[in-house]
């Protein structure tokens, strides 16, 4: 099969995990561990390598890039499940009639399907997804900031969103991440989306930050802040007792499964 055709697997989501969360793992180690072959080991790592969510070594695999995220396609259906159970956990603690900034990311698009069925929210966005998914919601206000348009994700940056952004005060501003390293700094690839984020941050009341387990530990090059800046962090799985100890530090509050 087509390497750019075929889906993430279990196993290659227990890779990635695995790879973030210890930094390398050799092709032996992963081979005992999942059960298979050292040659199947060696295939799942090509595959991960030629779509971005690992890098292949002599021996083994480590950490995607730093300066590259993984495709907004591939994103998409790395641990769906784990989203959506993200996703639903938020829709749970906010209120109908509640004023929101939602950001860019694939997490934060599945919240707003999980806030589908709340009644009169008013939402700023600079994700064009996001305010398509909210926008069949009579009952919504969906506003969506200005400036460039990614056409690999419906992202939208720049100087023109961060300014509009700043002319408002939320209730909550719900925000996505591709990395948070053990010592509680947030990162990302995009200098213009942390701008953005950032921005969220400031104009927020509360802010939730939504991120699965694969974030844990995981490198990227740009710093959006410390996690002790955020209210509630909603996961699927607890973080790592070293990321555990810097929540615990900020009084973070966090919510997984």
């Amino acid at each position: 099969m087509d390497n750019s055709r075929r889906a993430i697997s279990n196993r290659h989501e227990k890779i990635i995990s695995l790879i973030n969360k210890n930094g390398f793992a050799t092709v032996e180690e992963m081979a005992k561990l999942y059960n298979v072959t050292p040659q199947t080991i060696r295939r799942d790592i090509n595959f991960l390598d030629e779509q971005g969510y690992v890098s292949r070594y002599h021996g083994g695999a480590g950490p995607s890039s730093t300066v590259e995220n993984v495709a907004y396609r591939h994103r998409k259906e790395l641990l769906l499940q784990e989203k959506k159970k993200i996703a639903m956990r938020v829709a749970s603690i906010i209120p109908d009639k509640s004023s929101l900034f939602i950001n860019i990311g694939t997490t934060t698009e599945y919240v707003a399907q999980a806030l589908c069925d709340h009644k009169k929210l008013k939402i700023i966005t600079n994700n064009l997804n996001v305010a398509a998914i909210m926008s069949k919601n009579d009952d919504f206000e969906v506003i969506v900031a200005g400036g460039i348009v990614r056409s690999k994700d419906g992202g939208i940056t720049g100087e023109s969103a961060v300014k509009f952004i700043r002319q408002f005060k939320m209730d909550i501003g719900i925000i996505g991440i591709s990395g948070i390293d053990l010592d509680g700094t947030l990162l990302d690839f995009d200098f213009r989306e942390v701008h953005v984020a950032r921005t969220i941050i400031e104009n927020s009341r509360k802010i939730f930050l939504v991120a699965d387990h694969s974030k844990f530990g995981r490198n990227a090059m740009v710093k959006l802040g410390n996690i002790g800046e955020i209210d509630t962090l909603i996961t699927d799985k607890k973080p790592p007792k070293q990321l555990m100890e810097v929540i615990l530090k900020y009084d973070v509050n966090l919510m997984f499964d």
